[in-house]
């Protein structure tokens, strides 16, 4: 079925927590290897405007190559250096499951991110596990009504939890090597360029709309120019 485009609704940034606009303008900073000033974000008031923003402070050279194609093939030789794998054998539809195997997964996964000398954010703990301990949290949060110590030990329990399971956590976020190549591009942008000195302008506000879509989980579509912060 054919989606039609032009009647997808706008997204309304201003109804989005500032704090979660500001996680994501600071990927944008990392991503890029730039630095947003107060100044500059006062007069963003549109989405198209702060693409035009990050375009216009990125000062590499211009170069037409494909950023998810180099973070593939980084991704290839960096997996091929810690096991040897014929390279044809090696395709964007490939399985991680079947290169991270869930025994040694973390291991697996640490090892690769010294490699290519970047944090890939890959794994995270199973969602019901998540739900429980931020279940608790609440329920830490109304104990604290009643008896402040408890609440306080209770919320201590919770937020331990929760760090542990995201230090432990072996589930994929994504479940191709396409779709981690596609993942690494936007949140790594300079360092998976072939020449961290070139960068191809035409793909910046894509990956711009691509960590704002992923992190607010938004759809892409509706992170049009118009859709304004204010």
């Amino acid at each position: 079925m054919k989606v039609n485009l032009k009647n997808t609704p706008v997204v309304n940034l201003s109804n989005i927590d500032p704090e979660d606009i500001g996680d994501v303008l600071l990927k944008i900073e990392r991503s890029f290897n730039i630095r947003f000033t107060d100044e500059d974000l006062t007069h963003i008031k549109t989405f198209g405007a702060l693409c035009d923003l990050v375009v216009d402070k990125v000062k590499q050279v211009q170069s037409d190559s494909c950023t998810t194609q180099q973070a593939f093939y980084k991704l290839r030789n960096a997996i091929n250096a810690k096991k040897p794998i014929e390279k044809c054998d090696l395709k964007p539809q490939t399985k991680l499951c079947e290169l991270f195997p869930r025994d040694n997964r973390i291991e697996v996964v640490a090892d690769l991110e010294n490699e290519m000398g970047l944090h890939m954010n890959l794994l995270q703990p199973k969602q019901w596990i998540v739900y429980s301990f931020a279940g608790l949290l609440m329920a830490a949060i109304a104990l604290s009504f009643i008896n402040n110590v408890a609440g306080f030990i209770v919320a201590g329990l919770a937020i331990t939890g929760l760090i542990l399971a995201g230090k432990f956590g072996k589930e994929l976020k994504v479940k191709t090597l396409g779709d981690l190549s596609e993942k690494i591009a936007r949140e790594h942008y300079l360092k998976c360029r072939r020449d961290a000195s070139t960068v191809n302008r035409g793909e910046v506000a894509e990956k711009v709309k691509e960590l704002f879509a992923d992190y607010l989980h938004v759809e892409p579509s509706a992170l049009k120019k118009q859709a304004r912060f204010a």
